[in-house]
């Protein structure tokens, strides 16, 4: 039984994950800013610690085997990706555990012609109104790859991540992968699978990989 953390637990990923968790049978805490909120998602018997991410402390998260970082925010505030993270990063430095798992973009991902595809991103309709969040998730991957005295490990999702059943995985590195229909699309039962046998089973460290639905 591992014990882990789950910031961000009433969002999309965050609530996945951690219903993955608890069925597997690790022992699962919501970091979260409204407790009722994720007592009426989760369970009104949940391990839930009522803070603002920017606001847990040291004792609050040293408790902790893994910290997933499911942290979301709007694209006004997307720079608070990389706050957080250089929060976390600073919290544990020169430690192993808590292991600190993140959640990035496909914007840091790589294309067919080794260019990052937030520039694919960039030309999409009205990605301005939220073309913030992929590229301030391409700075948060740029500096959690200078760090080499804390574990951590990232995820990428495909070009679309949306609420749904786990389905076979594909995994990948730095290049943005495609399914055999051509569509670049992770569903949030896959990320939670793969997320929880990344934890069981480490084998990335202080690495970012790549996974899509394989179908």
């Amino acid at each position: 039984m591992t014990k882990i953390g789950i910031i961000g637990a009433t969002g999309t990923a965050g609530s996945t994950i951690f219903k993955e968790a608890s069925q597997r049978g690790h022992e699962v805490t919501a970091l979260v800013r409204n407790a009722a909120k994720a007592q009426e998602l989760l369970g009104k018997n949940i391990n839930v610690v009522e803070k603002d991410a920017f606001a847990l402390t040291k004792a609050d998260l040293e408790q902790f085997d893994v910290i997933v970082n499911a942290f979301g925010t709007p694209p006004n505030t997307a720079y608070l990706h990389v706050d957080l993270a250089t929060k976390l990063v600073a919290l544990f430095r020169g430690t192993t555990t808590p292991r600190l798992f993140f959640i990035l973009g496909a914007g840091s991902l790589l294309d067919e012609k080794d260019e990052l595809f937030v520039e694919t991103i960039r030309k999409a309709p009205k990605s301005k109104s939220y073309i913030s969040i992929p590229e301030n998730q391409l700075k948060e991957l740029n500096f959690l790859r200078e760090v080499d005295n804390v574990e951590w490990v990232g995820v990428s999702p495909g070009a679309v991540f949306e609420t749904g059943e786990a389905k076979p995985a594909k995994y990948g590195k730095n290049h943005i992968l495609f399914n055999e229909q051509g569509e670049s699309h992770l569903s949030s039962g896959t990320l939670a699978n793969v997320i929880l046998d990344e934890i069981e089973s480490p084998k990335h460290h202080q690495e970012r990989f790549h996974v899509i639905d394989n179908e």
